[in-house]
């Protein structure tokens, strides 16, 4: 039943309609791969976590079509089973089946925990409260899971403080030439997490680059993975300069199946989503990395994968793939009628 015209109906603002609709695109496009996961899946407890997800994934996108209806809102395409080939050969091992669920789960604590601080009414408080605490605990079971097969790679470690200290040297900011200072523990975090995930989108796009079915998508897949690998090599020696390897390869989890278990509009959605994620995660480590060499190398990649966003974004756009967010009134357009 639509609540719009209800005495004390409050209509949504514009973050709060944004951050429903870019919630249905996610938890759609994860019913599809979670969906196909399970068709091939080996580990039983793997398994168990895929069912999991799978079952969250159906409630959160029940609840968004019930917000949608009661503000009479269109609900989104988002991704359906008109993107997924069940009956397709196996693509990605368990352990990457794991590394998804582990994403999906930062990736919800993040957009949950965003569109929570931008949310105004109560229900959408409510329900974005409630996701941020269905993946914390979703997150927790996923790593616990992964320490115990061995697949978990920990951030290196650094030795105890011995004593409250403070800088005295402009060194600690400089990072150019000569004897540069370590790094801190906050870089090394930062450095790391990006390392792992460039090893995870390298994998994720090597396997979308065998199975994509249009021409033009395949080379964008085969450029995306070498930026990936690229990006993983630049972190991965800045840690060595340190003597702290966080040396990580996931291609090896890639099948050799050219079959498309989803369309291109899904995985170009998909490579999208990494990116965004990416770049956020470059920013975020430009303002917690003091040393300047690091800030100008986060820049730097950063401005390659904009680049590289911008050119899928096109791809998408020519071929129909890419759903009109919500968007303001063109009140331009309007006054010229």
């Amino acid at each position: 039943m639509s609540t719009e015209n209800t005495p004390n109906h409050i209509e949504l603002t514009a973050a709060e309609i944004s951050s429903l609709w870019s919630s249905y695109q996610e938890h759609t496009l994860n019913l599809c791969g979670i969906n196909f996961f399970l068709v091939h899946v080996n580990d039983s407890q793997i398994r168990q976590i895929l069912e999991k997800a799978l079952t969250i994934e159906k409630n959160n996108k029940a609840k968004l079509e019930q917000f949608f209806n009661n503000e009479n809102y269109p609900v989104p395409q988002g991704f359906t089973e008109q993107d997924v080939n069940l009956n397709a050969p196996r693509l990605l091992s368990d352990k990457l089946y794991l590394e998804y669920i582990l994403n999906m789960a930062e990736l919800n604590l993040f957009t949950n925990a965003t569109a929570l601080t931008m949310a105004a009414r109560s229900d959408i408080i409510d329900f974005y409260s409630n996701k941020l605490n269905i993946a914390q605990g979703l997150l927790k079971q996923a790593v616990e899971l992964a320490k115990q097969k061995g697949t978990y790679v920990r951030t290196p470690s650094i030795p105890k403080a011995k004593k409250i200290d403070f800088v005295k040297k402009e060194r600690f900011l400089t990072g150019w030439f000569g004897d540069r200072r370590p790094l801190l523990g906050v870089e090394i975090a930062n450095l790391a997490y990006a390392s792992k995930r460039n090893a995870l989108g390298q994998a994720v796009i090597t396997a979308f680059s065998q199975v994509a079915e249009n021409k033009e998508t395949r080379q964008y897949f085969e450029k995306g993975r070498d930026i990936a690998g690229k990006h993983k090599e630049a972190f991965n020696d800045i840690l060595n300069e340190d003597y702290l390897s966080n040396g990580m390869l996931m291609t090896s989890e890639v099948t050799d199946s050219t079959v498309a278990p989803f369309s291109d509009k899904f995985m170009m959605n998909f490579v999208t989503i990494l990116i965004s994620f990416g770049i956020t995660q470059y920013g975020s480590a430009i303002s917690a990395s003091p040393r300047h060499d690091l800030g100008v190398t986060y820049t730097r990649l950063m401005a390659e994968i904009v680049k590289y966003s911008n050119e899928g974004a096109n791809i998408m756009i020519e071929n129909g793939w890419m759903e009109q967010p919500p968007i303001a009134a063109d009140r331009k357009g309007l006054a010229k009628r």
